[in-house]
């Protein structure tokens, strides 16, 4: 099978920083990759699509479903706790092998995808960045966090869907594009990529080549 990207799963450690040969500071974001088996390869021919299927992080036999039980076996791989699809990865890939950070080098650019962190309920000023109504002068004492008003006149008599309003925040799927690999250490299974990427600490991170 040979298609063009590179691919590999992971969770996020933390944010730290190194500096350039210039001396330039850099934020990066440590995130530590793999080792992630093949599972299972898509074909044109029997799936319609062409992809890899790849685990990541050991999972105990009571945590893992009998039908999935059945797919790693018959793979011949440990029980994984995360399974992804990439299509179009670079390499000519069997089931069984293993894929390290070690497909990856420095400059590359990555998308990431992860679960951003959840805010809870949050109003209108910190959801969708309102700047209040009014001015504490103007006999707003207790309001300047507040939406104002959302009615309508007697046409059309309702409030239109999709207003901008209070809601839950955050927690949802959010990718970032065109991040830098920094620094590859794979000793110790870990990239360091440039800048911030979704999500808080230990949390499940899908890496691809842009």
């Amino acid at each position: 099978m040979k298609i063009t990207k590179k691919a590999i799963l992971g969770k996020k450690l933390g944010m730290t920083r190194v500096f350039s040969e210039d001396g330039r500071m850099v934020p990066v974001t440590v995130v530590e990759c793999g080792p992630c088996p093949v599972v299972q390869i898509r074909t044109d021919e029997k799936d319609g699509y062409s992809a890899i299927q790849i685990g990541y992080q050991v999972a105990k036999e009571k945590h893992t479903p009998r039908p999935l039980q059945g797919h790693f076996k018959k793979a011949g791989v440990s029980f994984q706790r995360h399974l992804k699809e990439f299509r179009n990865y670079e390499k000519d890939v069997k089931v069984g092998d293993i894929i390290t950070v070690e497909e990856f080098a420095v400059g590359d650019l990555v998308r990431i995808s992860g679960t951003s962190k959840g805010k809870g309920w949050q109003g209108v000023v910190k959801r969708h960045h309102f700047s209040g109504v009014g001015m504490q002068t103007h006999g707003q004492s207790d309001r300047q966090r507040h939406p104002g008003s959302i009615g309508a006149s007697s046409d059309p008599s309702r409030v239109f869907k999709g207003i901008k309003m209070a809601g839950q925040m955050g927690n949802k799927r959010a990718t970032l594009r065109n991040l830098e690999v920094v620094e590859v250490l794979p000793e110790k299974n870990i990239l360091l990529i440039k800048g911030g990427v979704p999500g808080a600490n230990n949390s499940f991170l899908e890496i691809d080549m842009v």
